[in-house]
């Protein structure tokens, strides 16, 4: 079976930037910092040689709105902007995927969580294994017996993963993938600045998994 990986380039540009930070940043003799591209480029390579896939695509997110901003305004609405010292390495990032000849997609008003889910559904329906690399554990919806989520953790520079395919999002959350979505629903997503129902009227909706 021929495999895809559908990487969450944010996600993993975050994750990387502030798991390799220490006491100074890496960057080059002009001051251009690095950190984030050399934790990237780790987290990728790693995930190449332990599954060597035919095929390989990068999602990105674009700054203008996406429909949940036009749904509801408050949207990601207490987040922090990117830091300076991380926006650099965004076009610098992307540079190298390109000279690498690995895709890269952005949509204007998709989120790069968007165009994982298409192309982890239209992949698995072409008979492809897929792995969704990413630190956004919302993808764990995304998994099935075919679709694979990989979670990468760093720290102090070194890189552990963790694999969710259908099975081990039921060992650990005691529910089925897609239930997660009717979960999210009713407890709200703090980090996005999504309210959920009050706690003393969701066990009138759904009963679930303490460790959600």
């Amino acid at each position: 079976m021929e495999k895809i990986v559908l990487i969450d380039g944010n996600s993993i540009l975050n994750r990387a930037f502030y798991g390799i930070m220490g006491n100074s940043l890496l960057m080059t003799k002009d001051g251009t910092y690095t950190n984030a591209v050399y934790g990237f480029l780790a987290i990728m390579f790693k995930i190449m040689e332990d599954i060597k896939p035919e095929y390989m695509v990068v999602a990105f997110d674009m700054k203008a709105p996406t429909a949940r901003h036009l749904l509801y305004k408050e949207y990601k609405g207490t987040r922090k902007g990117m830091p300076d010292e991380l926006a650099v390495q965004m076009p610098i990032i992307k540079e190298v995927l390109k000279a690498m000849n690995i895709k890269i997609i952005e949509k204007e008003g998709y989120e790069a969580d968007d165009i994982l889910g298409t192309l982890a559904r239209y992949g698995a329906r072409r008979g492809l294994k897929v792995t969704i690399l990413s630190g956004d554990r919302d993808t764990f919806q995304l998994a099935t017996d075919n679709v694979t989520i990989r979670i990468p953790r760093t720290k102090a520079g070194k890189t552990e993963e963790e694999d969710f395919d259908k099975e081990k999002v039921l060992e650990v959350y005691g529910i089925l993938p897609k239930e997660l979505i009717e979960v999210k629903g009713l407890m709200g997503d703090k980090s996005d600045n999504i309210p959920g129902i009050p706690r003393n009227r969701r066990k009138n909706c759904i009963k679930f998994n303490k460790k959600i």
